[in-house]
């Protein structure tokens, strides 16, 4: 940072040093010349207009000023070979009044813009005569307003990208939440709709049944370990995520849930009354995690919906692995939409959402023969992979 700085500073040294030389040479040379040399110069300042860019100014100002005031000193002693472009020195200044409009807050811009009028139009008043006083009255604002408008619209830019950054940020953080908000809804909604199905069996035949009893504990017991894990394995995440974590520094959390988990989710959904026959067509194969998790999702989400609300004791889940799509269907027979809440809770809501994300479609609805039916298709992308038996 020192030598950065030490850097920037000699290189306003050097550019004072440079006007110098140019004021030096005025009798060999003409106000075009000198002032191209002017705008290279400037470059010297370039750590300068970085660290300081009001006092980067300035010294454009003096340094331009100074180049055409010992220039027209020795054009009217008739030294200099040529009367033409001395003014053209102050576009060095311009291009530093530029980077401070583009930087700068609002009012700085403003003094800078004022300082630098307040300096150039007496500067060409002084010194220029004839047609020169009239074309560099004209040019010099022109090459103002210019290096305004250019550091104008670069501020603009950049605050531009700074807002899409902060929507893209708030876009993202929304999206996390909700994928949260999915995920606890679809992991403690099922859990707590089999512990309330257990719960109720076992207060009806803890006297007359005690073994079955039993059972409906034991089944609550395992159903709440398992979501108090999960639970806990969330929330550990969000802590880590909070707090920058490195994976060095988080703990191994288990792998999420997929279609490969569907029959131990029947086996639970059993338990709580109702028997799911799952059958599978097609080729089996791995499929993306965001699939997997979202197809599995929604079969948890339909069953724990038959549980609630369908009234029967049997339902069925359709896995088809197309070569395009994966299609997805839980049907049961039980009341269908007739006192369904399922019309009523975010269930329904969530898996068209996690259908909606995959560029998936979802229907769900009662149907003619009766009972309810939940299909998902999500597509697949391709190449399509090779099949599990294959292998």
């Amino acid at each position: 940072m020192t030598r950065t700085k030490a850097a920037a500073w000699a290189g306003g040294a050097l550019y004072l040093l440079m006007v110098g030389l140019l004021v030096g040479a005025a009798t060999r040379a003409s106000g075009t010349v000198h002032a191209v040399g002017s705008l290279l110069a400037v470059s010297l300042l370039a750590g300068v207009v970085r660290r300081k860019p009001q006092l980067a100014l300035a010294m454009a100002l003096f340094g331009s000023t100074a180049v055409v005031a010992g220039t027209a000193d020795s054009l009217h002693n008739g030294l200099a070979p040529s009367y033409q472009g001395q003014f053209l020195s102050f576009l060095a200044a311009d291009l530093v009044l530029g980077f401070v409009v583009a930087t700068r807050t609002r009012r700085a811009s403003i003094v800078a813009v004022a300082a630098s009028t307040a300096v150039q139009l007496p500067v060409i008043g002084l010194f220029a005569h004839g047609d020169s006083m009239t074309v560099n009255a004209v040019i010099a604002p022109l090459a103002m307003a210019a290096a305004c408008m250019a550091g104008l619209l670069s501020r603009e830019r950049r605050e531009h990208a700074v807002a899409l950054r902060s929507q893209e940020v708030d876009k993202a953080v929304t999206a996390e939440r909700l994928r949260i908000a999915r995920e606890l809804h679809d992991m403690v909604a099922h859990s707590i709709g089999i512990i309330a199905i257990q719960a109720g069996v076992g207060s009806r035949v803890i006297q007359t049944q005690p073994e079955q009893a039993g059972e409906a504990l034991r089944a609550i017991e395992a159903t709440s370990r398992e979501t108090l894990s999960g639970l806990r394995r969330t929330l550990v995440s969000l802590r880590q995520a909070d707090r920058g974590a490195t994976a060095s520094e988080q703990s191994p959390l288990a792998p999420s849930p997929g279609l490969a988990d569907v029959e131990q989710l029947a086996a639970a959904t059993a338990d709580a009354g109702v028997r799911v026959d799952v059958r599978r067509s097609g080729a089996e194969r791995p499929l993306p995690a965001d699939i997997d998790l979202s197809a599995y999702r929604i079969v948890q989400e339909a069953l724990t919906n038959v549980v609630r609300h369908a009234g029967t004791g049997h339902c069925r889940v359709d896995i088809d692995y197309g070569d395009e799509e994966l299609s997805v269907e839980v049907v049961d027979d039980g009341r269908g939409v007739a006192g369904n809440g399922a019309a009523h809770g975010f269930g329904i809501v969530g898996m068209r959402e996690r259908a909606g994300l995959l560029h998936g479609r979802l229907s769900a609805g009662p149907r003619p023969e009766g009972g309810f039916r939940v299909a998902a298709r999500l597509p697949l992308p391709g190449p399509v992979g090779v099949p599990v038996d294959a292998r």
